[in-house]
C-alpha cells in the first residue's frame, strides 16, 4: 500500500511532550487527549501543528475517534524498525554504551518516522501517529514486542524520540496504556514534559497513579541524564447525577469514616515529589472535572456539534478549562484568576512591545520606548495594565507571596501616576494596598510614611469625614501601633470612633470595625480591662447585627477570647472558644482552615487550664482533621501530634506517647530530613518519654544525636544574610537538654511543679502558693517552654497575685511577660528592633 508522506516544517522552539494516563477508564483518557488535540490544533487561526500518538498497543483505538479506517503503520512498526536497526548494528541485547545519545540520534536518523504518521484533520494541523497496522498479526507483534530490551540496548532512544518529535510538533500528545508496565514506564517517566491524569474518586485508582507518579519523579531525580521536570495535572472523571455531598467527600475526605480526599492527597502528592511546603489545588479542582458522559463511556468517533457543544460539563469545556493552565504552563496550584491576570498583563506588555516596535521603525534613530512611555502615550493600553497589576498584587498579597505582590503593586502605583496622577482614587488604591502591605511584612516605618501622604491627601480633598480619610486614618493608627506609638495611635482611634457615631451611628457595621480596631491596639499595650470592654461592646453589637454565627461575630469572640487568656481569665476564655468552635464546625465543617484555627486556639485554652482529658480529646480530633485536610507530613499535623503526645505523657500513657512520638520522628526525619528543627523537636520529647520509661541508655543516644547535630548546624559558616531563623529553635533546644541533665536529681519538671501549685491553689493554702509561684516566674517564661505550659503557668501565677490583691507583683510579672516576648521576637528577627505587642 502506497502510503501519502506529510511534509512539516521545523518549528521556531521545541514543542512540548505531553502523557496521558490513566490506571484505570482507558476510554475516559483517549476521549480527553483527543478533545485537548482538537482545541490545541484549532489555536492561532488553526495553524499549531499538534501530534497525538497512540502507545496503547494493547488495546489501540485512538484512530476510531477520528473515523479512520484501513491500516497504517504506526508505533509497533516505528520501534520494531529502531530495533532491527540495532540488531543490523549488533547491539540488540547488549548494554547501553558510553555514546547512547549518538548512538540515539543515529537510529532516529535512520528510520524515516514520516511515514507513520497520518493527518487525520485537513481543516487543522492534527496527526496521529496511530498503535500499529491492526491485521492479523497484530496481537502477534504486539506481544513479542520487548520495551525492556529495546531500553536496554539503547537507553537514550526514547527520551531522543520524544525530541525528534517535539522539533516537528508543537505539542505532542502521547496516549499511554492503562496499569503498570514497561510501556506505562517509557510513556509516563522517559518522554513527557508533563503528565495528564485522568482518575476514578477510588482508593485503587488513585493509589495506582500516585504509585506510577512517585516512580517516575523518582527515576528523573536519581538519573543524572534524566533531571528534567515532570508536572502532573490530577483530571478526576466524576459519574453524572451524583449529588453534591458525595461529590464533596470523594474531594475532601470524610471526617466521620475516615476517608481521605482525592485533593488532599494529590496536594500532599506534589509536596513530596516538588519538595514544596504549601500547596492547594482549590482552584484548579474548582475548574478542572470530566464527567463520565455517554462520550467518555462510549469512545464515539468526534463530530462537529461535539467540538463546539460549550456547555458547563462538557468534553469540551473541561479541556478547554485544562488549557488554562498547560497552554503557557502554569502550574497546578496556581489559581485561575492568578493565571488570567498573568495573562493579561502578558497580552498588553505585548501591546506594548509591538507599539514600541512601530514607533521605533518610524522614527529611525529613535530609542524604542521603554513600557512607562508607551503606556503615557496610548492611555487605552495602560490603564488596563495598572488595573491588571493591582488585582494581581492584591491576589499575591491574600496568598502571602509578599515580594510578588510589592513588584505589582509598585509597578501599578508608577503607572496610574503617570496616567491618571497622584491624586485619582485608583492611584491612592494602589498606594494604600502597597502600604498595608509593607506594614503587614515587617516595614512599619515605610507604611507610616505612606499613609501621613494619603491621609494628608484625603483629609485636602474630602474632609475629616469621608470614608477614604476615615479608612486611611484607621490604617495609620494601627501601623503607630505597631512601632510602639501608642498614645498617637489611640488618640486616632478615639477621632475615628467620634466621627463615625456622629456620621452612621454606634450600631453601624462601619463603627463596629473600627471599634475592634482599637481593642486590638488597647490589647497590644496591655490595657486589657478597656480592651475586654471594647470588645464586649463589638461582640453585642455584631450579635445583634450580623448574629451569633456570622464571620465577623466569631472573629471578634475569638480575639475577646486571646485577650481573655492573657488576662487569666481561662473559664470565660474557654466558653467564648468552645462557642467559636461549635459555630464553625456546625456551619463550615470540623476540616475547614477556620475550623482548624479555632480548634488549635481551644486546645491552647484547655492545656492552660490543665483540664488534661479534654486537651486530649481536643487534640485528637484536631490531628484526624489536620491529617486528612492537610496530610500526615505537613508541619502543621506533625506539631499538633507532637503536643498530643505530650498530653498522653502527661496522663501517664507513656506507651501511647512513644508510639506517636517515633511516628513523629519517624515522617518528619523522611520528609524534612535529620537536621529539621521539628525533627530534633521530635527526637527530643521521645528521648524525654524514653527516659521515664526507663530506657536511660536510648533516650541518652537520642539526646547526644540532637545536640550533635544542632552543634553542627550553628557551627556551619552561615551565608552574608547570617544566621539561618532556626539558630534560635536550636540554642533553646540544646538548652533545654542540657538543663535537664544538670537538673537530674530534681524529679519534678516544670509541669509537675505547676500541678503540685494547683493542688495548693485548690487546698487554699495562698502562703506556700505564694511562694512556689514566685519560684516559678522565670521558668515559665523561658523561651523553650511549650506554649501550652506557657500560657497555663502564666494564668495561674497571674491567679495567685489576683487572689492576694498583689497588684505590684502583678503588674512586674506582666513586664517580665512582655520582655521575654520583645525578646524572643527580636532574637528571630536577627536582632532587629522589634514593636511591642
Amino acid at each position: 500500500m502506497e502510503l501519502k508522506r506529510i511534509t512539516l516544517p521545523p518549528i521556531t522552539a521545541p514543542g512540548e511532550v505531553t502523557t496521558f494516563y490513566s490506571y484505570e477508564s482507558g476510554t475516559a483518557r483517549s476521549v480527553a487527549l483527543s478533545n485537548t488535540a482538537v482545541l490545541l490544533a484549532s489555536g492561532q487561526n488553526a495553524t499549531v501543528p499538534v501530534l497525538m500518538i497512540d502507545w496503547d498497543t494493547e488495546s489501540p483505538g485512538l484512530h476510531q475517534l477520528f473515523g479512520r479506517h484501513g491500516e497504517h503503520p504506526g508505533v509497533l512498526e516505528y520501534f520494531s524498525a529502531c530495533r532491527d536497526h540495532l540488531a543490523r548494528l549488533g547491539l540488540l541485547g547488549a548494554p547501553g554504551r558510553a555514546d547512547d545519545m549518538a548512538l540515539a540520534r543515529q537510529v532516529l536518523d535512520a528510520v524515516d518516522w514520516e511515514q507513520y504518521v497520518e493527518r487525520v484533520d485537513n481543516s487543522r494541523p492534527l496527526y496521529l501517529m496511530r498503535a500499529g497496522c491492526v491485521d492479523d498479526t497484530y496481537g502477534e507483534r504486539a506481544d513479542a514486542m520487548d520495551w525492556d530490551a529495546l531500553f536496554g540496548a539503547c537507553p537514550a532512544l526514547f527520551r531522543c524520540f520524544a525530541e525528534h518529535v517535539a522539533a516537528r510538533f508543537r505539542h505532542v500528545l502521547i496516549d499511554a496504556r492503562s496499569g503498570r508496565s514497561a510501556a506505562v514506564s517509557i510513556c509516563t517517566t522517559l518522554l513527557p514534559h508533563r503528565l495528564i491524569a485522568p482518575f476514578k474518586p477510588t482508593q485503587s485508582s488513585l493509589d495506582g497513579l500516585a504509585g506510577v507518579v512517585e516512580r517516575a519523579i523518582a527515576y528523573r531525580c536519581s538519573h543524572e541524564d534524566e533531571q528534567r521536570p515532570l508536572l502532573l495535572y490530577p483530571v478526576p472523571t466524576l459519574l453524572p447525577g451524583v449529588d453534591c455531598q458525595r461529590r464533596h467527600e470523594w474531594r475532601y475526605g470524610n471526617s466521620h469514616t475516615g476517608d481521605t480526599g482525592y485533593q488532599v492527597r494529590f496536594e500532599r502528592l506534589m509536596r513530596q515529589c516538588y519538595g514544596l511546603t504549601r500547596v492547594s489545588l482549590d482552584s484548579y479542582f474548582d475548574e478542572v472535572q470530566l464527567q463520565q458522559s455517554v462520550a467518555v463511556f462510549s469512545g464515539a468517533p468526534l463530530h462537529a456539534p461535539d467540538l463546539i457543544h460549550d456547555e458547563r460539563f462538557s468534553l469540551r469545556r473541561t479541556c478547554q478549562t485544562l488549557l488554562h493552565w498547560l497552554g503557557d504552563g502554569y502550574f497546578p496550584w496556581q489559581s485561575l484568576d492568578e493565571i488570567r491576570l498573568l495573562g493579561a498583563v502578558g497580552a498588553a506588555r505585548q501591546l506594548q512591545r509591538q507599539r514600541g516596535g512601530h514607533e521605533a521603525a518610524a522614527e529611525r534613530g529613535r530609542a524604542e520606548p521603554d513600557q512607562a512611555s508607551s503606556c503615557e502615550t496610548d492611555p487605552a493600553l495602560g490603564i488596563p495594565l495598572t488595573g491588571d497589576l493591582y488585582r494581581l498584587g492584591e491576589l499575591y498579597r491574600e496568598q502571602g507571596r509578599v515580594q510578588d505582590a510589592i513588584v505589582c503593586l509598585d509597578e501599578s502605583i508608577a503607572l496610574r501616576e503617570r496616567l491618571l496622577g497622584a491624586g485619582h482614587p485608583d492611584t491612592r488604591a494602589s498606594r494604600f494596598s502597597l502600604a498595608g502591605l509593607l506594614r503587614d511584612s515587617g516595614s512599619p516605618g515605610q507604611a507610616r510614611a505612606m499613609l501621613r501622604g494619603l491621609l494628608d491627601d484625603c483629609l485636602r480633598r474630602y474632609g475629616s469625614d469621608h470614608p477614604d480619610t476615615l479608612a486611611a486614618r484607621a490604617a495609620l493608627a494601627e501601623t503607630m501601633a505597631l512601632l510602639g506609638e501608642w498614645s498617637a495611635a489611640l488618640s486616632l482611634h478615639e477621632e475615628i470612633n467620634a466621627s463615625c457615631e456622629r456620621l452612621v451611628g454606634s450600631g453601624h457595621p462601619l463603627t463596629l470595625e473600627h471599634l475592634a480596631a482599637q481593642a486590638r491596639t488597647l490589647a497590644r499595650h496591655g490595657e486589657a480591662s478597656r480592651a475586654r470592654m471594647v470588645y464586649e461592646r463589638v461582640l453585642e453589637g455584631r450579635e445583634r447585627l450580623l448574629g451569633s454565627a456570622h464571620h465577623d461575630t466569631l472573629r471578634c469572640q475569638q480575639e475577646l477570647a486571646r485577650l481573655l487568656v492573657v488576662a487569666g481569665d481561662l473559664p470565660h476564655a474557654r466558653q467564648l472558644q468552645a462557642q467559636v468552635v461549635a459555630a464553625r464546625d456546625c456551619h463550615l465543617g470540623s476540616d475547614h482552615r477556620c475550623s482548624l484555627e479555632a480548634r488549635a486556639a481551644l486546645v491552647d485554652i484547655l492545656a492552660a487550664q490543665g483540664d488534661l482529658d479534654s486537651t486530649r480529646r481536643e487534640q485528637e480530633i484536631l490531628a484526624h482533621a489536620r491529617v486528612r485536610r492537610l496530610g500526615v507530613d505537613h508541619p502543621a499535623t506533625l506539631e499538633i501530634q507532637l503536643a498530643l503526645a505530650a498530653t498522653l505523657s502527661q496522663l501517664g500513657d507513656l506507651q501511647a506517647a512513644r508510639r506517636l512520638q517515633e511516628q513523629v520522628v519517624a515522617v518528619s526525619e523522611q520528609v524534612r530530613g535529620g537536621e529539621d528543627l521539628q525533627t530534633l523537636g521530635g527526637k527530643q520529647a521521645l528521648a524525654a518519654t524514653l527516659a521515664r520509661q526507663g530506657h536511660s541508655v536510648d533516650a541518652r543516644k537520642l539526646e547526644d544525636n540532637v545536640l550533635q547535630t544542632s552543634a553542627r548546624l550553628i557551627d556551619t559558616p552561615g551565608m552574608v544574610s547570617g544566621a539561618h531563623p532556626s539558630h534560635a529553635g536550636m540554642h533553646d533546644l540544646r538548652k533545654s537538654i542540657l538543663e535537664t541533665r544538670d537538673d537530674a536529681g530534681q524529679v519534678d519538671s516544670l509541669a509537675g511543679k505547676l500541678a503540685t501549685l494547683q493542688e495548693l491553689i485548690d487546698k487554699r493554702q495562698g502562703r506556700e502558693a505564694r511562694a512556689l509561684a514566685d519560684t516559678l516566674r522565670k521558668a515559665v517564661l523561658r523561651p523553650d517552654v511549650a506554649n501550652a505550659l506557657r500560657l497555663r503557668g502564666v494564668a495561674m501565677i497571674k491567679g495567685v497575685y489576683m487572689r492576694e490583691n498583689d497588684k505590684d507583683a502583678l503588674l512586674a510579672f506582666a513586664q517580665d511577660e512582655v520582655s521575654s516576648l520583645q525578646e524572643a521576637l527580636a532574637e528571630a528577627s536577627g536582632g532587629r528592633p522589634v514593636a511591642a505587642c
